[in-house]
């Protein structure tokens, strides 16, 4: 196959230069090309942050989050993750397993892995997964990208994906590392992961040559990464509707609080428990209806209604963390 190299490790570049290559990229015949990622959890077209990703410690740790333009669920990336990008007519698509899996799945077996196709989109080692994939077409084209597990790092992935409403927080930890594994246990011939990409880059192109994008084309992909794929309105306000309670108990009282995010935004809080308060807790939830579900906006809106004169002793940053911890 005719291949693309990219090297930016930007994950918001990245899900930019998918949707180009997928979109506008003209090929008469299959392109691929390889990539990595600092740090980042990229989720799924349809999947919901708050419900699927463990947002404080990725803030705490630097990981980013980037949301990608395909379906499937959460995946953690970092440095030792080389991801993949084919794209190509849609004749190419074999009914629900496209052709261009098993193109990987051989190329991994030829070097060494002993990789096979199972389930809906994972690719196996030994039972174990070290690869997910996503696809989708536009128009006449289809896209399949997905992970190739190398090295990762085990512990961040399953701390980072351990939030409620992931299948890792279900499963549990010893669980999650049962099922994953590193291709680097199966290729003891290579000494790292520039290694395996420059074999895994030469097995995959053959004979065929590089395509090289013009600079108004990267430039084309650099701005949609700004406008799009960096934005909160699309990494955090796309999210679909998800439904979150939380209950605590400070100085004033038993606190709990239950609502809806709706595109990123508080829908429907309610305040109940046994609490103290000189006011009604109404305020403080007419106050936050519509608030973006940040840190930043939450304690701007709180500071227009007093915390305190609705729950005795707590602080505006206790209860903007009460509900980010939900």
């Amino acid at each position: 196959m005719k291949y693309l190299l990219s090297t930016s490790t930007d994950p918001h570049f990245n899900m930019a230069f998918d949707e180009f290559c997928l979109e506008q990229l003209k090929a008469d015949e299959p392109v691929f090309y390889l990539w990595q990622n600092r740090p980042s959890v990229i989720i799924g077209l349809n999947q919901n942050p708050y419900a699927e990703v463990d947002l404080p410690f990725m803030e705490a740790a630097g990981i980013l989050l980037a949301r990608r333009v395909t379906g499937g669920g959460a995946v953690y990336h970092d440095l030792q993750n080389l991801n993949y990008t084919i794209t190509g007519r849609i004749r190419d698509l074999d009914r629900d397993c496209p052709e261009y899996v098993s193109t990987m799945v051989r190329a991994l077996q030829a070097l060494g892995a002993p990789a096979e196709l199972s389930g809906r989109n994972d690719i196996l080692v030994d039972g174990r997964k070290c690869s997910g994939y996503a696809k989708r077409m536009s128009k006449d084209r289809l896209m399949i990208h997905g992970t190739l597990m190398y090295d990762v790092d085990i512990d961040t992935l399953t701390k980072v994906l351990a939030a409620p409403g992931s299948k890792l927080s279900a499963a549990g930890i010893a669980s999650v590392r049962s099922r994953v594994a590193n291709l680097k246990d199966w290729m003891p011939q290579f000494d790292g992961i520039d290694a395996f990409r420059a074999a895994l880059q030469d097995l995959l192109a053959g004979k065929d040559g590089e395509i090289r994008l013009t600079d108004e084309q990267l430039e084309k992909i650099e701005a949609n990464a700004a406008a799009k794929f960096r934005t909160w309105e699309w990494n955090y306000g796309h999210s679909p509707s998800a439904v979150f309670r939380v209950r605590r108990k400070f100085a004033c009282g038993t606190v709990e609080a239950s609502f809806t995010l709706v595109h990123g935004c508080l829908e429907g809080l309610h305040f109940g428990g046994d609490f103290l308060g000189n006011l009604p807790a109404d305020r403080i939830e007419r106050a936050l209806q519509g608030c973006r579900f940040t840190r930043e906006a939450l304690m701007v809106a709180l500071r227009k209604e007093p915390v305190e004169n609705c729950f005795d002793r707590l602080s505006t940053q206790e209860l903007a963390t009460l509900l980010l911890d939900a």
